[in-house]
Parts: structure tokens; sequence; C-alpha cells
């Protein structure tokens, strides 16, 4: 029974976790437009493929991959080539596998995994593997697998077995001098009135008891 309940628990928190990634795609965060009209860079210790049309080349080692402010690293990339000769996909692997991109207005999104699954032509990583998504200034996720649409921020995550997918909400920085006032004191009380200092013995005169 108690086996039961926790994983009633553990459910609802899932979907409830499942429902509020959305939340990230209310302010959406653009990925720079430019990016994709920029040359792909990819720099490894060694290559093997071919660019005949709808070909692969598979890079090994160190793996760099540059695209205007799109970055991407790991230990193995597999690039597919459509007949134009452009990076339509690339497959990352690493320990981990990390991807970066700045959006229309300068944040950073951040992405660790130990696979990345990145299509570019819509413009959609799947992060598979102890996977996290960071967006500056607006929070970050963990999950077993993390998709992000990077044209339009919007993100879901899932996690397999008892694992649950974890969220953090940035929420924005309050202006200077916004601190909440002081609470003013209750009405109809009226303040305590000062401690008076005791009065002075009288004095004796000499002789008298």
């Amino acid at each position: 029974m108690t086996s039961t309940a926790r994983s009633c628990q553990a459910s609802a928190v899932l979907r409830l976790a499942l429902l509020t990634a959305g939340l990230l795609a209310l302010q959406p965060a653009l990925a720079k437009r430019s990016d994709r009209d920029k040359p792909a860079d990819i720099v490894a210790k060694s290559f093997d493929g071919s660019q005949q049309d709808n070909g692969y080349i598979i890079y090994k080692g160190q793996v760099r991959i540059t695209q205007g402010t799109l970055q991407a690293t790991g230990d193995l990339a597999k690039a597919y080539l459509d007949g134009d000769n452009n990076v339509t996909r690339v497959v990352l692997t690493g320990s981990p596998a990390h991807i970066q991109q700045l959006d229309d207005a300068g944040n950073l999104m951040e992405g660790n995994a130990a696979t990345i699954d990145y299509d570019n032509v819509k413009g959609i990583a799947v992060l598979t593997g102890n996977a996290m998504v960071k967006q500056q200034g607006r929070g970050e996720a963990h999950g077993d697998k993390l998709t992000y649409d990077t044209g339009t921020s919007q993100m879901t995550g899932e996690s397999r077995g008892d694992g649950l997918v974890h969220m953090i909400f940035k929420p924005k920085p309050r202006p200077a001098g916004s601190a909440p006032a002081s609470r003013p004191a209750a009405s109809g009380t009226a303040p305590a009135p000062a401690a008076s200092a005791p009065a002075p013995a009288p004095a004796t005169s000499a002789g008298q008891p």
C-alpha cells in the first residue's frame, strides 16, 4: 500500500512538472535568426565520411561546431548533409555533450546531455541522458530527456522509471529601492510612555536623623 501511494505521488508530481514545462514558453526567447545563414564550422581530431548529396561525416575527438552564436562540443559527432552541402542535422555524444546559443535579446541558452540530437533545419535540440537546459535570466530544467525548440523557446521534459523532471524558475530581479517598507504600528495603539528617571531623595540638614 505504501509503495502504491508513493508511485501515485511520483506520477502526480511528474505530470505536474510536464505541464509546467510549457511555462518557459510564455516569454518567447527566439534564437538568433541570422545563425542559420552563417557557415557551419566543424573541427575535430579526425573525420571520416562523404560530402555527396545526403551524405554524412563522422567527427571524432574534441569536436567543436560553430555556426554564428550556436556552439556545440562533444567527443563524437555525426553531421548529415543535404544536396546543397548544408549541415541539416548533427548528433553529438560526450561526457557531456554541450550546446549553447544566444537569442535575439542576447540571452544565453545552454544545454548538456550524454547525447544531443540537433535538427539544424527545424532548430530543435533533443537532449538525452542526464539532460539539462538553462535559459539565462529565466531558469533551468533537468530530466532524462529534454526537447528544446530554439525557434519558439518551447520545451518538454520527461524522466524514466521513478525519476522526476526538475525545473527551477528564476524570478526577475526587483528594481533598486523597491524593498517592502516596514510595517506601521497598529491603529489605535498608543506608544508606550518613556520610562522616567527616579526622583532624587530629599536632602537632610546636618544633625537631623
